[in-house]
């Protein structure tokens, strides 16, 4: 039995949950998501979600603390929302916005032009002197996390300069150049 399956999600003020057959959907202020499981059974009881394993298999209980994670998550996002910063280290590195079209200049001999999924809420921020940073907001933890993933393999961070798209507060392991 999974030790993260066994605590009870809290379902805080102004979320609802319902469950139908195999179905979890959560209502919040910031959005709606849905998720199918299996292998499980999903309660609601007092203000609070029960995941119970069907069975005592090593799959079951995976599937316990899985399932478990991922509604805390959904429960989480349609309440509070999930935020991801990405740093852009590189001379004439540049990052801009014009709605949900994200424009990178990466030092490539052409800009890269990313269209986001509108449940992605992006924001860039460019003061002189600083790195740019791009702000993506989402009640979807999975989503940002795939679309953050995405932007930073336009350029992941090399171990030399530590040049490329890296996370805020990621800490980049560095090499030694040359030694001659």
């Amino acid at each position: 039995m999974s030790r993260i399956g066994k605590s009870p999600v809290n379902i805080p003020n102004g979320v609802t949950v319902t469950v139908n057959d195999n179905v979890v959907t959560v209502k919040g202020k910031l959005g709606e998501l849905t998720q199918e499981f299996s292998e499980v059974t999903v309660k609601q009881e007092e203000g609070q979600i029960v995941i119970e394993a069907n069975e005592e298999t090593k799959a079951a209980g995976a599937k316990h603390g899985l399932y478990r994670a991922l509604i805390s998550n959904m429960v989480t996002g349609v309440s509070e929302g999930f935020t991801k910063e990405l740093e852009l280290v590189g001379v004439g590195y540049r990052a801009s916005n014009q709605g949900q079209k994200l424009d990178l200049a990466l030092g490539f001999s052409h800009n890269i032009i990313l269209d986001l999924a509108p449940e992605v809420k992006v924001e860039t921020v460019s003061e002189k002197g600083k790195n740019p940073i791009v702000k993506l907001t989402s009640h979807d933890k999975q989503l940002l996390g795939q679309v953050a993933a995405k932007i930073r393999s336009f350029r992941k961070p090399e171990p030399y300069k530590g040049k490329g798209i890296k996370f805020v507060g990621e800490q980049i392991r560095r090499k030694a150049g040359k030694s001659a």
